[in-house]
């Protein structure tokens, strides 16, 4: 497979390309295999599992919230709901994301969704030089920086989330 030969991730490659980030638009990666953890990714590009920038998608009163995720975090719908005003916010299912994003859960990218999606970029993302997020494939995967997914997806910098344990 290759960035081409799947909509979500030329979807994803062009919505880079289009927002000046040609550079990471050229550096899509597709992996032999499905990395839909943090860990699985991280394992693949020999990088920390804190440099994976997990796409999180929530409902937050019933709208789409897209929380990017140091891969070392764990969200907390509560810090969410305080950051955005929310009455209540909860993991969206299957067919929320898919419908809010047009990709599937374990490749779900920061861009090159139907519509731009509230974002919330996790700040603990900010201490790696390059973090690699999801390019709309489960098997693919592209590099940026913390500037750059702020950036990208209009987002709000925020402490979004707690440490694993």
């Amino acid at each position: 497979m290759s960035s081409s030969d799947h909509p979500a991730v030329a979807k994803v490659a062009a919505a880079l390309a289009e927002a000046g980030q040609q550079e990471a638009a050229e550096g899509i990666r597709i992996l032999p295999a499905e990395v839909r953890t943090a860990a699985q990714a991280a394992e693949a590009l020999g990088t920390e599992v804190g440099a994976i920038a997990n796409s999180l998608v929530f409902r937050a009163d019933g709208a789409p919230l897209l929380a990017l995720t140091s891969g070392a975090h764990r969200a907390r719908t509560e810090t969410l709901a305080a950051l955005t005003g929310a009455a209540h916010v909860e993991m969206a299912d299957p067919a929320f994301v898919k419908e809010h994003t047009g990709q599937t859960i374990g490749g779900v990218a920061p861009v090159g969704h139907p519509a731009p999606l509230r974002t919330l970029v996790d700040t603990a993302l900010r201490r790696y030089d390059v973090i690699w997020a999801a390019a709309g494939h489960p098997k693919s995967v592209f590099p940026t920086t913390f500037d750059e997914l702020v950036a990208l997806t209009g987002g709000q910098a925020a402490g979004v989330a707690e440490a694993r344990p």
